[in-house]
């Protein structure tokens, strides 16, 4: 946040001098040709308060100019050098105050003298600004409206006859107030007219990361909330190295997880790569890009079984990405299939086994569709999670090729070609495991029904 005010001070000193320079300087304004409209008394005691160099002396002279001459044409002056001073002294209420006070003369003080007075209150703001004063929220409605009325007042200032404003300068006058109003918005929760106030300044600076941020909160904040775009707004933040780009892309993360809550939270971290490499590119999100929201997801869980899940990964595409974000991490409680091969270690054993939608289509299979593991040992030391809390089952190393298997388990991951997925965290039931067999001969026992 400093750091955007101190780059916005430095724009905003660039336009202040362009629009003072353009103006007659001091009391001089009302000497050209005509007959100026304050006495000789008033213009020597201006004179005095603005060649005084110590700031605090410099105040009191103003204050003794107001006190002597209440009604003095040369006020918008003295407020001009009123705001500053107190900005020399760091008594930002006070300048803010000065700054007010100038605008508020209206047609009594040059245009350009308003304009410089009001970027200068909403740059000054933030740093006068207490948000647990009894008047805060007065307070931040006044910013609002003082950057709203600035933007109209420069829009006025830029087709007048004796601007010399570069488009640059005017486009980033405009950004200043707009992006002002969105800030006081948001703190007054007006989320909706802080949106409006972000993209207008966004409009005329499409690279600042600050306003960027803030506008994907608010997005955020709406109700019901913008996800999506608010969503792409601190992507975009994010591309243009906003303050704390860590920080941000961590929320981020968080907001999309929270929004969609798939299966396994790593694979968000996919489609945030996705996300920031388009939002880089991209001011504005594509009708076309979205994200499944938790709703989306439950409509995939509650209509899935173990064969509609196989099909629609190995489908590929949007529709696997979708499916896999729904299921990855689910647990299935009963899943049949036939044994293909087996691959043994010392603490586990991986069963290859096909599953289909019938029993003949699983008799007939020669290749498997999935990788069941099964721990047949206790999990080696350092395990975590739901694996250091396994049983082990050495009993289903009496299992051979070609006999069935029934199985509650645990997704963790698939290959896509060729097709394989994987289990973890299984148990195997025990009451389709075959008889320990005196003879040493194994029959197949056939793929046992569901339950």
């Amino acid at each position: 946040m400093r750091t955007y005010l101190n780059r916005t001070a430095i724009i905003l000193a660039a336009l202040v001098l362009t629009f003072l320079c353009a103006q007659p300087a001091g009391a001089q304004a009302a000497q050209q040709g005509q007959q100026p409209s304050y006495t000789m008394p008033e213009y020597n005691g201006f004179q005095a308060c603005q060649s005084e160099k110590d700031p605090t002396s410099k105040v009191k002279c103003l204050d003794g100019f107001v006190s002597q001459f209440p009604n003095s044409t040369l006020m918008q002056y003295v407020d001009e050098i009123y705001y500053q001073t107190y900005y020399q002294l760091k008594n930002y209420a006070k300048s803010i105050e000065y700054a007010d006070k100038l605008i508020a003369l209206g047609d009594k003080a040059d245009l350009a003298r308003r304009v410089s007075a009001s970027q200068a209150r909403v740059q000054l703001f933030p740093y006068a600004f207490d948000p647990k004063a009894a008047d805060a929220q007065d307070q931040l409605t006044k910013e609002r409206d003082a950057a709203l009325q600035g933007a109209k007042l420069l829009q006025t200032y830029k087709s007048a006859p004796e601007s010399k404003l570069t488009d640059q300068q005017y486009k980033a006058g405009l950004s200043l107030f707009y992006a002002s109003a969105g800030w006081a918005n948001l703190q007054l929760k007006d989320n909706a007219g802080a949106v409006e106030a972000f993209k207008n300044a966004l409009a005329n600076n499409p690279n600042d990361g600050v306003t960027e941020y803030r506008l994907g909160l608010a997005y955020l904040a709406l109700n019901p909330p913008q996800s999506l775009d608010g969503f792409w707004a601190l992507a975009r933040a994010i591309s243009l190295k906003v303050p704390d780009s860590d920080k941000v892309k961590d929320y981020l993360r968080k907001a999309v997880l929270a929004y969609e809550q798939p299966g396994c939270d790593s694979q968000v971290d996919a489609q945030l790569n996705e996300l920031l490499q388009l939002a880089a590119n991209s001011p504005e999100r594509p009708s076309t890009y979205t994200i499944p929201s938790q709703d989306d997801l439950n409509k995939i869980r509650q209509a899935s079984n173990i064969i509609t899940v196989i099909t629609d990964l190995s489908a590929g595409g949007d529709k696997a990405k979708t499916t896999w974000l729904a299921i990855c991490g689910a647990e299935f409680p009963e899943v049949v299939g036939k044994v293909i091969d087996i691959q043994k270690s010392d603490s586990y054993a991986d069963f290859m086994v096909y599953t289909g939608a019938t029993p003949d289509d699983m008799q007939a299979a020669t290749m498997a569709n999935m990788d069941v593991k099964v721990w047949t040992a206790a999990p080696p030391a350092g395990a975590t999670g739901a694996n250091a809390q396994v049983t082990p089952q050495p009993d289903v190393l009496r299992l051979q090729k070609d006999d069935g298997i029934r199985f509650s388990g645990t997704l963790v991951s698939y290959d896509p070609s060729p097709f394989l997925l994987h289990w973890d965290q299984v148990k195997v039931d025990p009451s389709i495991l075959p008889e320990k067999s005196a003879t040493g001969k194994h029959a197949p026992r056939k793929i046992p029904p569901k339950q």
